[in-house]
């Protein structure tokens, strides 16, 4: 039926249909993050998910639909599969190596979502590294925790901010035991229990 067509109509539907495709693949994709999305925040409010968690699956899944998406554009665009196999098994390859050779980012990563999914601390928690046995270490306020570090804000005493911030890698936290206090009264309660008495007469 196309061939009864004036030759500049043929024209004209090479270009538009091509663009039509593309712009539904994008409504699709789209449509398919929405829906997505909404499952997801409905699945974890169920289960009271961490932020930290939710925000991370939010952009697992964005990654993935608009990857699937490209690849569908690029094939409708007249790209051979053959080429676009190619390319991302050269992509694949590459990332493997680059992930080998950043295996102490990648231990971090693994141990984010393992902090995400344990829960040994949450935000706003008081925490201590401690050294060996009960010798205390590094310690603060965490006020994120993101894919490779946790930052702790450094108190005093007295529970108030001391200015300077610590970023422990995320790994370090399951290599030595971990004190947490839900709360800076907490905390200086305990620090409190464990001065030593004055001596009499000083």
């Amino acid at each position: 039926m196309k061939e009864h067509l004036p030759v500049w109509i043929q024209e004209w539907l090479g270009v538009i249909v091509p663009f039509v495709h593309v712009v539904l693949i994008i409504l699709l994709a789209w449509l398919l993050r929405l829906a997505a999305r909404r499952l997801g925040d409905r699945l974890w409010k169920r289960y009271d998910a961490p932020r930290e968690l939710v925000v991370g699956s939010r952009r697992v899944v964005t990654f993935l639909i608009s990857a699937a998406a490209l690849l569908l554009i690029l094939q409708r665009l007249g790209v051979s599969g053959t080429v676009l196999w190619t390319a991302f098994t050269g992509f694949a390859a590459v990332a493997a190596v680059a992930f080998f050779a950043a295996w102490s980012v990648l231990s971090n990563i693994f141990c984010t979502m393992l902090i995400l999914a344990t829960r040994p601390f949450r935000l706003h928690d008081h925490v201590e590294l401690l050294e060996g046995g009960d010798k205390p270490g590094l310690g603060g306020r965490v006020t994120d925790i993101n894919l490779v570090y946790t930052t702790l804000q450094e108190v005093d005493d007295a529970g108030e901010p001391a200015g300077s911030v610590l970023r422990v890698p995320n790994s370090l936290f399951f290599q030595r035991s971990v004190r947490r206090w839900s709360s800076a009264e907490h905390r200086r309660q305990a620090l409190a229990r464990r001065r030593p008495a004055p001596e009499p007469g000083v």
